[in-house]
């Protein structure tokens, strides 16, 4: 369903629930700690507290029925408009309508100075703007993941100016939230608006929902903050000489009350210049932050809000981003490939400092390089990492199913938790030391305690570089010997020793060569790491390459398989964009898949698109596979991988340094990714056949893959060399 449809919005009030909505046609809000999914007919759809790691309270992407939601939404036909405000993360959603239009703004509260938030609010302001709008309000809770019963109750709000307002408060076994609201009204108006709220239990849901019918006229508003109950003893400030308002950095007017209790630091007084301040100052906060970006190049209005996007994944108290804060959104309608994406990936942190850096966001790159580097000093027993740890740091990611959920339009299972957390990926190890690497050429230097948990990583690559993995794709059937593991391995030694060598596009042997060489480090082992460098080298070229073909395949057990990761060769200095082998498994790829390659819609798929007999058959030739499906021990089908179509566009962007008609394919393809982006401009995971977003959004890999593609490919166009 088009965000400019119109939507009728009679449903059965019996149950609450009203039809699954286009991934797509959802936006995003964040806080640092954690971010909430917000429908085109304004409806929050998902949504963990406190942090994005936590049980959902609002769930209904994943299920219509019973997952939960808090709805703010006309009783009348209407056509939803949702935007951002300019340059920030706080979005306005406008409902246009015949009788009136209404508008609701939605944001999760930010200091505007950029210190750590003290208000875990969630902060919902619906305002007429013309006519008289009818509107139902539904404050839906599903604790825990739906799997919690929940009582709920009306009481009076003692934290308001009014001595007749009533809240309502939510208990479960496991935490208590309240539904507060504010009113106000313009000086036009005769009155403000009035609230009453009734308790209604919807069909399969465990507790009641709070719900209220208003009716706001032109120049009305109310303003629901929806929140965890503070303690009545609360954290009170008490450090000597420190207001209670400074602490929570709020108006000192908000703490005085007519009540005698005193005040807790984030319990202060609601009124409607208070949260009018707090809708202010979040978007000047993210206004002030986007306005540092140093990024002049073309496609400004998508990298910056790629940019905004990123920063809403930022887990603020360890500095770990989360590949996406949603979880089990289905990579194929119906089918099974439904992951939790809200954890820090090790393999992500090369390709998200490189974006941050190119920004000049340097605070947020090196805030992930410690999360990072205490990672690095918290190796498993035989010296390994593990692919992803927790946003706290953890490594315990056990992965579960909720049966009690039906998934987005039936796809099943739900999934939390991660059983990939302890594959064997060896890819990553690569994509870590490009990271360590990037720290040390932009940010401060490796202390010699960090420099020798690098080499000892490095000598665990050099000692497992001969052994199968699951790789980047996370395949659960069988380990393979993975050419995009391999060539990461290699780059790996390449950064960390050879800085100033004729051959410094390498990368995981290659890294720590690299960074040997360029601070000085004491090396003891530079000829074992050179001598693995080059033996793994000679072996790729051997093993991974298919001569009927013409192309590097997926593995050294199945080269014949097309696939998309290995287009990062150039990207990471592996290879020239110019060497012969990569031009030939370019243009591989670029072939449409129904002719063996990766290609529709101009859009890439990960790996498929075998075209010639598998070794050692006869020389008849087989029918291309169907790209949608993959044999990787999961089954089902899946769509277009946004991040592959982004590293297509910079593999693209590097051949056409030497070859104009690769470059003018490169602006091709980005130009027709970019709309596929949503109404907002944002990116899920993977796109249908039809244009549709797929998987968990919102996605980091692919704002952090289409920031680092526009500015190569903008920097290419202006003439500009590509480097490290």
């Amino acid at each position: 369903m088009p965000p400019s449809q119109i939507m009728n919005k009679e449903r059965t009030a019996a149950n609450g629930a009203r039809p699954y909505l286009p991934i797509q046609d959802h936006a995003l809000i964040g806080n640092l700690r954690t971010a909430a999914l917000i429908s085109v007919d304004g409806s929050i759809e998902s949504y963990c507290i406190p942090d994005f790691d936590s049980p959902s309270i609002f769930a209904r992407i994943l299920d219509k029925n019973k997952g939960g939601h808090f709805s703010i939404t006309p009783k009348l036909s209407f056509t939803p408009k949702q935007a951002y405000l300019p340059a920030s993360n706080v979005l306005r959603t406008k409902f246009l309508a015949d009788q009136g239009v209404a508008e609701v703004v939605d944001w999760l509260p930010r200091p505007v100075d950029g210190s750590p938030a003290r208000l875990f609010w969630m902060c919902r302001k619906v305002t007429a703007i013309r006519g008289t709008v009818p509107i139902r309000v539904e404050c839906a809770p599903a604790f825990n993941y739906a799997r919690d019963a929940h009582t709920a109750e009306v009481v009076h709000d003692d934290n308001v100016i009014s001595d007749t307002q009533d809240k309502v408060v939510f208990f479960s076994q496991s935490m208590k939230m309240d539904l507060r609201y504010v009113v106000d009204a313009s000086e036009s108006c005769g009155a403000v608006p009035s609230v009453s709220f009734d308790l209604v239990t919807f069909k399969e849901h465990l507790g009641p929902a709070a719900v209220c019918d208003i009716k706001l006229e032109d120049g009305q508003s109310i303003t629901f903050i929806f929140r965890i109950l503070p303690s009545s003893v609360g954290e009170q400030n008490t450090t000597p000489g420190v207001s209670p308002s400074t602490a929570t950095r709020v108006a000192r007017t908000n703490f005085i009350s007519s009540a005698s209790k005193p005040r807790v630091t984030d319990d202060p007084l609601l009124t409607a210049e208070f949260t009018d301040r707090l809708l202010m100052e979040t978007t000047k906060f993210w206004q002030t932050w986007i306005g540092k970006s140093t990024y002049r190049g073309s496609w400004r209005e998508a990298v910056q809000r790629s940019a905004l996007a990123l920063k809403m994944l930022i887990y603020e108290p360890t500095g770990a981003i989360v590949a996406s804060p949603t979880f089990s959104l289905p990579e194929f309608i119906g089918g099974t490939r439904n992951w939790d994406y809200r954890f820090c990936w090790i393999r992500d942190s090369s390709f998200t400092v490189y974006a941050l850096i190119r920004l000049g966001f340097t605070e947020e790159a090196n805030a992930y390089m410690e999360f990072i580097f205490n990672r690095l000093q918290d190796r498993n027993p035989d010296g390994s990492l593990q692919i992803m740890y927790t946003i706290h740091g953890g490594k315990q990611i056990e992965e579960i199913e909720l049966g009690h959920l039906e998934g987005y339009k039936g796809s099943s299972p739900v999934r939390i938790g991660n059983g990939a957390a302890d594959h064997v990926q060896l890819d990553i190890y690569g994509e870590l030391m490009d990271c360590i690497y990037l720290g040390q050429k932009f940010s401060k230097p490796l202390g010699y305690d960090l420099w020798v948990a690098v080499r000892e990583l490095v000598d665990f690559v050099v000692a497992n570089r001969h052994r199968p993995d699951l790789s980047i794709w996370e395949v659960r059937n069988r380990e393979r010997h993975f050419t995009y593991s391999k060539i990461m391995l290699w780059s790996a030694i390449f950064f960390v020793v050879h800085f100033q060598v004729l051959f410094h596009h390498r990368v995981a042997l290659d890294r720590g060569l690299r960074l040997a060489d360029k601070r000085s480090l004491p090396c003891p082992k530079r000829a074992d790491w050179l001598k693995a460098r080059d033996e793994l080298y000679e072996e790729i070229m051997e093993k991974a390459w298919y001569a009927p073909g013409g192309h590097y395949g997926q593995s050294y057990e199945e080269p014949h398989v097309l696939d998309a990761s290995i287009l990062v060769a150039p990207l990471v200095f592996f290879s020239s964009a110019a060497d012969p082998r990569f031009l030939r498994t370019l243009d591989a790829v670029l072939r449409p898949s129904e002719r063996g390659g990766l290609v529709t819609n101009n859009l890439v798929y990960r790996y498929g698109g075998a075209q010639f007999p598998r070794p050692p058959r006869d020389a008849d030739r087989l029918s291309p596979p169907d790209v949608t499906k993959a044999d990787d021990g999961v089954g089902g089908e899946e769509g277009t991988f946004s991040l592959c179509t982004l590293w297509c566009v910079e593999a693209l962007t590097r051949a056409g340094q030497y070859d104009k008609k690769y470059l003018v394919r490169a602006v091709d393809m980005f130009e027709d990714f970019l709309g596929f982006g949503n109404h907002v401009s944002l990116w899920s995971e993977e796109i249908s056949p039809a244009g549709e977003g797929l998987g968990n959004a919102v996605q980091g890999f692919t704002h952090v893959t289409l920031i680092s593609a526009s500015y190569n490919l903008s920097r290419t166009l202006a003439g500009g060399q590509l480097t490290l």
